[in-house]
Protein backbone atom coordinates (compact mmCIF):
# COMPACT_ATOMS: atom_id res chain seq x y z
CA UNK A 1 0.00 0.00 0.00
CA UNK A 2 1.28 3.49 -0.90
CA UNK A 3 2.95 5.75 1.65
CA UNK A 4 0.79 7.99 3.82
CA UNK A 5 -0.03 11.36 2.30
CA UNK A 6 1.00 13.07 5.53
CA UNK A 7 4.49 11.68 4.87
CA UNK A 8 4.59 12.72 1.21
CA UNK A 9 2.67 9.86 -0.44
CA UNK A 10 -0.23 10.21 -2.86
CA UNK A 11 -3.56 10.87 -1.07
CA UNK A 12 -6.45 8.44 -1.28
CA UNK A 13 -8.60 11.25 -2.65
CA UNK A 14 -7.33 14.21 -4.64
CA UNK A 15 -10.73 15.31 -5.92
CA UNK A 16 -12.69 17.40 -3.41
CA UNK A 17 -16.08 16.18 -2.25
CA UNK A 18 -19.16 18.11 -3.30
CA UNK A 19 -19.32 21.58 -1.80
CA UNK A 20 -21.91 22.47 0.79
CA UNK A 21 -24.36 24.08 0.57
CA UNK A 22 -25.75 22.98 -2.78
CA UNK A 23 -28.05 25.20 -4.82
CA UNK A 24 -29.37 25.62 -8.33
CA UNK A 25 -31.73 27.78 -10.37
CA UNK A 26 -34.65 26.85 -8.14
CA UNK A 27 -33.20 28.80 -5.20
CA UNK A 28 -32.43 31.68 -7.54
CA UNK A 29 -35.98 31.74 -8.91
CA UNK A 30 -37.61 31.69 -5.49
CA UNK A 31 -35.31 34.42 -4.21
CA UNK A 32 -36.15 36.58 -7.21
CA UNK A 33 -39.82 35.89 -6.55
CA UNK A 34 -39.39 37.35 -3.05
CA UNK A 35 -37.38 40.28 -4.41
CA UNK A 36 -39.96 41.16 -7.04
CA UNK A 37 -42.86 40.77 -4.61
CA UNK A 38 -41.59 43.54 -2.34
CA UNK A 39 -42.83 41.46 0.60
CA UNK A 40 -39.60 40.60 2.35
CA UNK A 41 -40.91 39.94 5.85
CA UNK A 42 -43.16 37.10 6.92
CA UNK A 43 -45.96 39.34 8.19
CA UNK A 44 -46.80 40.27 4.60
CA UNK A 45 -45.21 37.46 2.59
CA UNK A 46 -46.16 33.87 1.79
CA UNK A 47 -42.90 31.91 1.76
CA UNK A 48 -42.54 31.48 5.53
CA UNK A 49 -46.08 30.13 5.80
CA UNK A 50 -45.43 27.78 2.88
CA UNK A 51 -42.27 26.53 4.56
CA UNK A 52 -44.03 26.00 7.89
CA UNK A 53 -46.70 23.94 6.16
CA UNK A 54 -44.16 21.93 4.16
CA UNK A 55 -41.82 21.19 7.07
CA UNK A 56 -44.77 20.40 9.31
CA UNK A 57 -45.95 17.81 6.79
CA UNK A 58 -42.44 16.36 6.50
CA UNK A 59 -42.25 16.02 10.30
CA UNK A 60 -45.84 14.71 10.52
CA UNK A 61 -46.80 17.30 13.14
CA UNK A 62 -49.78 19.60 13.46
CA UNK A 63 -47.86 22.85 13.92
CA UNK A 64 -44.57 24.30 12.69
CA UNK A 65 -43.29 27.77 13.53
CA UNK A 66 -40.28 29.18 11.67
CA UNK A 67 -37.82 31.30 13.64
CA UNK A 68 -34.51 33.11 13.34
CA UNK A 69 -32.17 30.24 14.28
CA UNK A 70 -31.86 26.97 16.18
CA UNK A 71 -30.77 28.61 19.43
CA UNK A 72 -33.88 30.77 19.52
CA UNK A 73 -35.96 27.71 18.63
CA UNK A 74 -34.73 26.01 21.81
CA UNK A 75 -35.32 29.09 23.95
CA UNK A 76 -38.85 29.60 22.66
CA UNK A 77 -39.69 25.89 22.96
CA UNK A 78 -38.61 25.96 26.61
CA UNK A 79 -40.70 29.07 27.24
CA UNK A 80 -43.63 27.40 25.51
CA UNK A 81 -43.27 24.50 27.95
CA UNK A 82 -43.46 26.93 30.87
CA UNK A 83 -39.81 26.61 31.87
CA UNK A 84 -38.44 29.52 33.88
CA UNK A 85 -36.77 30.83 37.01
CA UNK A 86 -35.23 28.11 39.17
CA UNK A 87 -36.47 25.16 37.11
CA UNK A 88 -33.99 22.38 36.35
CA UNK A 89 -33.65 21.04 32.82
CA UNK A 90 -31.65 17.88 32.15
CA UNK A 91 -29.33 18.14 29.13
CA UNK A 92 -26.71 15.84 27.64
CA UNK A 93 -23.11 16.86 28.34
CA UNK A 94 -22.12 15.98 24.75
CA UNK A 95 -23.74 18.54 22.49
CA UNK A 96 -23.40 22.05 21.10
CA UNK A 97 -23.37 24.88 23.65
CA UNK A 98 -26.84 26.14 22.68
CA UNK A 99 -28.58 22.97 23.91
CA UNK A 100 -27.72 24.04 27.45
CA UNK A 101 -27.21 27.81 27.11
CA UNK A 102 -30.83 28.10 25.96
CA UNK A 103 -31.84 26.70 29.33
CA UNK A 104 -29.83 29.38 31.14
CA UNK A 105 -31.25 32.04 28.80
CA UNK A 106 -34.79 31.35 30.08
CA UNK A 107 -33.49 31.63 33.68
CA UNK A 108 -33.54 27.88 34.30
CA UNK A 109 -30.70 25.62 35.44
CA UNK A 110 -28.95 23.19 33.07
CA UNK A 111 -28.28 19.82 34.70
CA UNK A 112 -25.70 17.93 32.64
CA UNK A 113 -25.73 14.14 32.39
CA UNK A 114 -23.77 11.42 30.60
CA UNK A 115 -24.43 9.68 27.30
CA UNK A 116 -24.93 6.21 25.88
CA UNK A 117 -21.57 4.73 24.85
CA UNK A 118 -22.86 3.42 21.52
CA UNK A 119 -25.13 6.14 20.12
CA UNK A 120 -23.57 9.13 21.97
CA UNK A 121 -27.11 10.33 22.79
CA UNK A 122 -28.38 11.16 26.28
CA UNK A 123 -28.46 8.14 28.61
CA UNK A 124 -31.99 7.53 29.97
CA UNK A 125 -30.56 5.94 33.14
CA UNK A 126 -28.54 9.10 33.76
CA UNK A 127 -31.68 11.17 33.19
CA UNK A 128 -33.59 9.13 35.76
CA UNK A 129 -30.81 9.52 38.33
CA UNK A 130 -30.75 13.32 37.83
CA UNK A 131 -34.47 13.97 38.38
CA UNK A 132 -35.23 16.11 41.45
CA UNK A 133 -38.39 17.91 42.64
CA UNK A 134 -37.19 20.96 40.65
CA UNK A 135 -36.80 19.12 37.34
CA UNK A 136 -39.21 20.36 34.70
CA UNK A 137 -37.85 19.20 31.33
CA UNK A 138 -35.37 17.06 29.42
CA UNK A 139 -33.57 18.22 26.29
CA UNK A 140 -32.84 15.15 24.15
CA UNK A 141 -30.25 15.85 21.45
CA UNK A 142 -30.33 13.57 18.41
CA UNK A 143 -26.56 13.59 17.99
CA UNK A 144 -25.31 13.28 14.40
CA UNK A 145 -28.93 12.64 13.50
CA UNK A 146 -29.27 9.47 15.60
CA UNK A 147 -32.53 9.61 17.58
CA UNK A 148 -32.18 9.46 21.33
CA UNK A 149 -34.08 6.61 23.01
CA UNK A 150 -37.48 8.21 22.62
CA UNK A 151 -39.29 5.19 24.02
CA UNK A 152 -37.59 5.36 27.42
CA UNK A 153 -37.31 9.14 27.51
CA UNK A 154 -40.98 9.52 26.65
CA UNK A 155 -41.96 7.08 29.38
CA UNK A 156 -39.71 8.80 31.94
CA UNK A 157 -41.04 12.25 31.10
CA UNK A 158 -44.64 11.12 31.22
CA UNK A 159 -44.16 9.34 34.56
CA UNK A 160 -42.46 12.34 36.18
CA UNK A 161 -44.50 15.09 34.52
CA UNK A 162 -41.60 16.51 32.53
CA UNK A 163 -41.57 18.25 29.16
CA UNK A 164 -39.52 16.40 26.53
CA UNK A 165 -37.81 18.84 24.15
CA UNK A 166 -36.17 17.22 21.12
CA UNK A 167 -33.10 19.07 19.86
CA UNK A 168 -33.26 18.06 16.19
CA UNK A 169 -30.53 20.37 14.89
CA UNK A 170 -28.66 17.35 13.45
CA UNK A 171 -31.69 15.25 12.64
CA UNK A 172 -33.36 16.43 9.43
CA UNK A 173 -34.76 13.24 7.93
CA UNK A 174 -34.32 11.11 11.07
CA UNK A 175 -37.10 8.73 12.04
CA UNK A 176 -37.72 6.53 15.09
CA UNK A 177 -39.90 3.47 14.54
CA UNK A 178 -40.87 4.95 11.18
CA UNK A 179 -42.04 8.27 12.66
CA UNK A 180 -40.07 11.48 11.98
CA UNK A 181 -38.40 12.98 15.03
CA UNK A 182 -39.59 16.35 16.25
CA UNK A 183 -43.10 15.36 17.30
CA UNK A 184 -42.52 12.90 20.13
CA UNK A 185 -42.43 15.39 22.99
CA UNK A 186 -43.63 18.85 23.92
CA UNK A 187 -41.65 20.34 21.01
CA UNK A 188 -38.94 19.64 18.49
CA UNK A 189 -36.41 22.31 17.59
CA UNK A 190 -34.54 22.66 14.31
CA UNK A 191 -31.58 24.58 12.93
CA UNK A 192 -31.08 25.65 9.31
CA UNK A 193 -27.60 27.07 9.88
CA UNK A 194 -24.97 26.84 7.11
CA UNK A 195 -23.65 23.37 7.94
CA UNK A 196 -27.06 21.74 8.46
CA UNK A 197 -28.68 19.29 6.05
CA UNK A 198 -31.33 21.89 5.19
CA UNK A 199 -29.82 25.35 5.21
CA UNK A 200 -30.52 28.99 4.47
CA UNK A 201 -27.32 30.13 6.18
CA UNK A 202 -29.34 30.68 9.36
CA UNK A 203 -32.88 29.94 10.46
CA UNK A 204 -34.75 27.55 12.69
CA UNK A 205 -38.13 26.03 13.44
CA UNK A 206 -40.22 24.58 16.26
CA UNK A 207 -42.51 21.60 15.63
CA UNK A 208 -45.41 20.81 17.97
CA UNK A 209 -48.70 18.93 18.15
CA UNK A 210 -50.50 20.82 20.92
CA UNK A 211 -52.54 23.73 19.55
CA UNK A 212 -52.51 25.81 22.74
CA UNK A 213 -48.75 25.53 23.12
CA UNK A 214 -48.26 26.36 19.45
CA UNK A 215 -50.37 29.52 19.82
CA UNK A 216 -48.33 30.57 22.87
CA UNK A 217 -45.07 29.93 21.02
CA UNK A 218 -46.18 31.82 17.92
CA UNK A 219 -47.20 34.79 20.05
CA UNK A 220 -43.82 34.85 21.76
CA UNK A 221 -42.05 34.69 18.38
CA UNK A 222 -44.10 37.66 17.13
CA UNK A 223 -43.76 40.22 19.95
CA UNK A 224 -46.64 38.88 22.02
CA UNK A 225 -49.24 39.37 19.28
CA UNK A 226 -52.25 37.16 18.53
CA UNK A 227 -53.55 36.27 15.05
CA UNK A 228 -56.45 38.45 13.95
CA UNK A 229 -55.86 41.14 16.57
CA UNK A 230 -54.79 44.73 15.92
CA UNK A 231 -51.11 44.87 14.97
CA UNK A 232 -50.20 47.03 17.95
CA UNK A 233 -51.96 44.83 20.49
CA UNK A 234 -49.52 42.84 22.64
CA UNK A 235 -50.89 40.25 25.03
CA UNK A 236 -47.76 38.78 26.59
CA UNK A 237 -44.02 39.22 26.82
CA UNK A 238 -42.59 38.35 23.43
CA UNK A 239 -39.62 38.93 21.18
CA UNK A 240 -39.04 39.21 17.47
CA UNK A 241 -37.84 35.80 16.34
CA UNK A 242 -39.49 35.83 12.90
CA UNK A 243 -37.81 34.16 9.94
CA UNK A 244 -37.45 36.26 6.78
CA UNK A 245 -39.02 35.47 3.43
CA UNK A 246 -35.51 35.18 1.95
CA UNK A 247 -34.59 32.29 4.22
CA UNK A 248 -37.88 30.52 3.64
CA UNK A 249 -37.47 30.79 -0.13
CA UNK A 250 -34.08 29.07 0.00
CA UNK A 251 -35.36 26.36 2.34
CA UNK A 252 -38.36 25.60 0.14
CA UNK A 253 -35.99 24.94 -2.75
CA UNK A 254 -33.68 22.86 -0.53
CA UNK A 255 -36.60 20.82 0.73
CA UNK A 256 -37.53 19.61 -2.75
CA UNK A 257 -34.23 17.77 -3.23
CA UNK A 258 -33.90 16.72 0.40
CA UNK A 259 -35.65 13.29 0.29
CA UNK A 260 -33.29 11.85 -2.33
CA UNK A 261 -30.25 13.38 -0.60
CA UNK A 262 -31.32 11.85 2.70
CA UNK A 263 -31.85 8.42 1.15
CA UNK A 264 -28.42 8.55 -0.49
CA UNK A 265 -26.71 9.54 2.76
CA UNK A 266 -28.40 6.66 4.59
CA UNK A 267 -27.36 4.11 1.98
CA UNK A 268 -23.75 5.25 2.04
CA UNK A 269 -23.65 5.40 5.85
CA UNK A 270 -24.99 1.87 6.21
CA UNK A 271 -22.30 0.66 3.83
CA UNK A 272 -19.64 2.44 5.90
CA UNK A 273 -21.02 1.02 9.15
CA UNK A 274 -20.50 -2.50 7.80
CA UNK A 275 -17.12 -1.93 6.16
CA UNK A 276 -15.46 0.12 8.91
CA UNK A 277 -16.40 -2.35 11.62
CA UNK A 278 -13.82 -4.71 10.08
CA UNK A 279 -10.93 -2.30 10.74
CA UNK A 280 -9.42 -2.88 14.20
CA UNK A 281 -9.95 0.08 16.50
CA UNK A 282 -12.64 1.76 14.38
CA UNK A 283 -16.15 1.72 15.85
CA UNK A 284 -18.93 3.54 13.92
CA UNK A 285 -21.67 5.26 15.90
CA UNK A 286 -24.14 2.52 16.85
CA UNK A 287 -27.40 2.56 14.95
CA UNK A 288 -30.36 1.42 17.04
CA UNK A 289 -32.66 -0.92 15.11
CA UNK A 290 -35.55 1.42 15.94
CA UNK A 291 -33.81 4.12 13.88
CA UNK A 292 -35.49 3.72 10.52
CA UNK A 293 -33.79 6.75 9.00
CA UNK A 294 -30.87 8.85 10.22
CA UNK A 295 -30.24 12.39 9.09
CA UNK A 296 -26.47 12.27 9.07
CA UNK A 297 -25.39 15.80 9.99
CA UNK A 298 -22.00 14.13 10.13
CA UNK A 299 -20.67 10.58 10.14
CA UNK A 300 -19.13 9.68 13.52
CA UNK A 301 -16.71 6.92 14.46
CA UNK A 302 -15.03 6.23 17.78
CA UNK A 303 -11.36 5.28 17.80
CA UNK A 304 -10.12 2.71 20.29
CA UNK A 305 -6.63 4.15 20.43
CA UNK A 306 -5.01 1.08 21.99
CA UNK A 307 -6.59 -1.25 19.45
CA UNK A 308 -5.80 0.99 16.48
CA UNK A 309 -2.29 1.79 17.69
CA UNK A 310 -2.51 5.59 17.36
CA UNK A 311 -4.28 8.55 18.92
CA UNK A 312 -7.46 10.01 17.54
CA UNK A 313 -5.64 13.22 16.66
CA UNK A 314 -2.85 11.42 14.82
CA UNK A 315 -5.48 9.65 12.73
CA UNK A 316 -7.45 12.86 12.15
CA UNK A 317 -4.39 14.69 10.79
CA UNK A 318 -3.55 11.73 8.54
CA UNK A 319 -7.13 11.53 7.23
CA UNK A 320 -7.15 15.20 6.33
CA UNK A 321 -3.90 14.69 4.40
CA UNK A 322 -5.59 11.81 2.56
CA UNK A 323 -8.31 14.21 1.34
CA UNK A 324 -11.09 13.39 3.80
CA UNK A 325 -13.08 16.37 5.16
CA UNK A 326 -13.59 16.36 8.94
CA UNK A 327 -14.95 18.70 11.54
CA UNK A 328 -14.05 18.67 15.22
CA UNK A 329 -15.95 16.74 17.86
CA UNK A 330 -17.87 18.76 20.41
CA UNK A 331 -16.06 19.16 23.73
CA UNK A 332 -17.95 18.26 26.89
CA UNK A 333 -20.12 21.12 28.06
CA UNK A 334 -19.09 20.91 31.70
CA UNK A 335 -15.50 21.63 30.70
CA UNK A 336 -16.32 24.91 28.94
CA UNK A 337 -15.39 28.21 30.58
CA UNK A 338 -19.01 29.37 30.68
CA UNK A 339 -19.91 26.44 32.90
CA UNK A 340 -16.82 26.53 35.12
CA UNK A 341 -16.66 30.30 35.70
CA UNK A 342 -18.82 31.77 38.45
CA UNK A 343 -19.98 34.57 36.12
CA UNK A 344 -20.27 32.36 33.04
CA UNK A 345 -24.02 32.97 32.64
CA UNK A 346 -24.22 36.59 33.74
CA UNK A 347 -26.22 38.82 33.53
CA UNK A 348 -29.19 36.41 33.61
CA UNK A 349 -27.61 34.57 36.52
CA UNK A 350 -25.55 36.87 38.74
CA UNK A 351 -25.61 34.17 41.39
CA UNK A 352 -25.41 30.43 40.78
CA UNK A 353 -26.31 29.38 44.30
CA UNK A 354 -27.95 25.99 44.17
CA UNK A 355 -26.55 25.19 40.73
CA UNK A 356 -24.46 22.07 40.00
CA UNK A 357 -20.71 22.40 40.48
CA UNK A 358 -19.87 21.69 36.85
CA UNK A 359 -16.12 21.66 37.44
CA UNK A 360 -16.54 18.63 39.70
CA UNK A 361 -18.72 16.61 37.31
CA UNK A 362 -17.41 13.20 36.31
CA UNK A 363 -19.12 12.13 33.10
CA UNK A 364 -16.70 9.56 31.69
CA UNK A 365 -18.61 8.43 28.62
CA UNK A 366 -19.07 11.97 27.33
CA UNK A 367 -15.44 12.77 28.14
CA UNK A 368 -14.29 9.69 26.24
CA UNK A 369 -16.46 10.49 23.21
CA UNK A 370 -15.12 14.04 23.04
CA UNK A 371 -11.55 12.72 23.12
CA UNK A 372 -11.81 9.75 20.76
CA UNK A 373 -14.41 10.41 18.05
CA UNK A 374 -13.84 11.45 14.45
CA UNK A 375 -16.58 13.51 12.81
CA UNK A 376 -16.59 13.22 9.02
CA UNK A 377 -18.49 15.99 7.28
CA UNK A 378 -21.69 14.77 5.66
CA UNK A 379 -20.25 15.56 2.24
CA UNK A 380 -18.54 12.14 2.36
CA UNK A 381 -22.05 10.62 2.14
CA UNK A 382 -23.41 12.90 -0.60
CA UNK A 383 -21.90 11.25 -3.66
CA UNK A 384 -21.55 7.71 -4.96
CA UNK A 385 -20.74 4.59 -2.98
CA UNK A 386 -17.19 4.86 -4.32
CA UNK A 387 -16.94 8.39 -2.94
CA UNK A 388 -18.03 7.19 0.50
CA UNK A 389 -15.72 4.17 0.32
CA UNK A 390 -12.73 6.52 0.35
CA UNK A 391 -13.32 6.74 4.12
CA UNK A 392 -12.72 3.00 4.39
CA UNK A 393 -9.71 3.07 2.10
CA UNK A 394 -8.10 5.94 3.99
CA UNK A 395 -8.60 4.42 7.44
CA UNK A 396 -7.34 1.03 6.26
CA UNK A 397 -4.28 2.70 4.74
CA UNK A 398 -3.54 4.58 7.95
CA UNK A 399 -3.99 1.41 10.02
CA UNK A 400 -1.53 -0.42 7.74
CA UNK A 401 1.06 2.36 8.22
CA UNK A 402 0.18 3.13 11.84
CA UNK A 403 3.82 3.00 12.98
CA UNK A 404 4.72 5.72 10.48
CA UNK A 405 2.27 8.30 11.84
CA UNK A 406 3.92 11.48 13.04
CA UNK A 407 3.36 12.63 16.60
CA UNK A 408 0.70 15.28 17.20
CA UNK A 409 1.34 17.83 19.94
Amino acid sequence: MAALAINGGAPVRSTPYRAWPQWDEHERALLLDVLDSGRWWSTEGRKVRELEAAWGRACEVDHCIAVTNGTHALEVALLGAGIGQGDEVIVTDYTFFASASAVASVNAIPVLVDIDAGTFCIDPDAVLAAITPRTRAVVAVHLAGHPADLDRLGELCERHGLALIEDCAHAHGSAFRGVPVGGFGAAGTWSFQQSKLLTAGEGGAITLNDAATAAHVRSFVDSGRRPGEWFYSHFALGGNFRMTEWQAAVLLAQLERFPRENANRNENALMLNHALARIPGVHPQARDQRTTSQGYYCYVVRIDEAEFGATRDQIRCALEAEGLPLTMSYPTLHGLAAFKAADGFAPQHRSRAGWPDYARLDLPVARGAAATTLWFKHQVLMGTRADAACVVEALAKIRAHVHELPKVE
